[in-house]
């Protein structure tokens, strides 16, 4: 794919939403006081009162006296559009939640400054932090592999392959995430670039009479999901581990395939002229550290990147591991993205 063409695919869909919707900053430090200030560019769950950034906000203050300022810039491919249009006058110091279907994007750009943190040996293993990147230009900070979470009351079978959701028992029974808006519903297109190879289209002219919604991000689509307005939505294996934990309940299981899951590895990266990358390089020192990750499973449900972050007993009951890992190529779902969003009629 080319560069023009891929640069169309991730910034003038979706300009518009982005402006539209836009950024809103907590903080308008000026020049004198962006030095005691780190900017932190990421998407709206992570940011959510029931999300990570809040006790994360707290804990790093206190900790370095700096005032932490995250952006809310909608999903996931929403946060690198930001960035990459600000690339020539950057405000933010760090961007956190690209994961592995976008991160190439983000290093060819070339608005990433390499930054090993201290503490990186405490990583995850280095097959699953090399699917960012080799050089630290962004920092695994949680992982997951995608799953379809299934609403066991509901009066459909569970699925056993991605084959299956083609079933019309699932007629308008499926809820999905629009790829250029959400790294959920990116890593979905991803999955199926994986199993059907130059077929994957056909499989999407198959699965459209199925498919419910394609919300704007994983928030939206897992509420309506939530809300039970469809029996099987797109997430992450450790996703009932959130029921299991705060609901007290196993209806919501996560669909395990036999032919694989994609993973999708979310990442954290300091921004070429970033205002002020002294603060930056603090905060991805304390992203990773055993303290800061021992939030992520019960705030953000994903596995940390820290492994000496011991999982609550709900990720032993509901979290199930894949046996096998599934990966896409990143500029051939790029592409597939462009000809599915035509199937479809967006």
């Amino acid at each position: 794919m080319s560069k023009s063409s891929l640069f169309k695919f991730l910034f003038i869909s979706i300009l518009g939403l982005t402006v539209l919707t836009g950024c809103s900053k907590k903080s308008s430090a000026v020049d004198s006081a962006r030095a005691k200030e780190v900017v932190v560019y990421t998407y709206d769950s992570f940011i959510s009162e029931w999300g990570p950034g809040p006790e994360l906000e707290k804990m790093f203050e206190e900790e370095t006296g700096l005032e932490l300022t995250f952006v809310d810039c909608g999903d996931g491919v929403q946060v690198l559009s930001r960035a990459m249009l600000e690339k020539d006058n950057v405000q933010a110091d760090v961007i956190l939640g690209l994961d592995n279907n976008i991160s190439k994007q983000a290093i060819d750009s070339k608005i990433l400054s390499p930054y090993k943190p201290a503490n990186a040996d405490k990583v995850i293993p280095s097959e699953v932090a090399a699917q960012l990147d080799s050089d630290w230009s962004l920092t695994p900070f949680d992982y997951s592999h995608f799953a379809m979470i299934y609403d066991t009351e509901s009066n459909v079978p569970c699925p056993a392959s991605l084959d299956d959701l083609l079933n019309p028992v699932y007629e308008k029974k499926i809820i999905l995430m629009d790829p250029r808006t959400s790294t959920p519903g990116l890593g979905f297109v991803a999955w199926t670039v994986a199993v059907y190879g130059d077929k994957v289209v056909d499989y999407w002219k198959a699965l459209k009479p199925n498919i419910l919604t394609m919300a704007p991000g994983w928030s939206a689509g897992y509420g309506l999901f939530k809300k039970g307005e469809a029996p099987l939505v797109i997430s992450y294996t450790t996703s009932p581990a959130s029921h299991v934990e705060y609901d007290n309940t196993d209806r919501y299981v996560a669909a395990i395939f036999e032919q694989g899951h994609s993973i999708q590895v979310e990442g954290a990266g300091i921004l070429k002229g970033a205002p002020n990358a002294d603060g930056a390089k603090k905060f991805m020192d304390f992203l990773i550290s055993d303290k800061a990750q021992e939030a992520i499973p019960l705030t953000q449900w994903m596995n940390p990147a820290n492994k000496n972050v011991n999982l609550p007993e709900s990720y032993k009951v509901a979290a199930p591991i894949p046996a096998k890992t599934l990966t896409a190529d990143p500029d051939v779902t790029a592409k597939a993205v462009e000809d599915i969003m035509k199937v479809l009629g967006n």
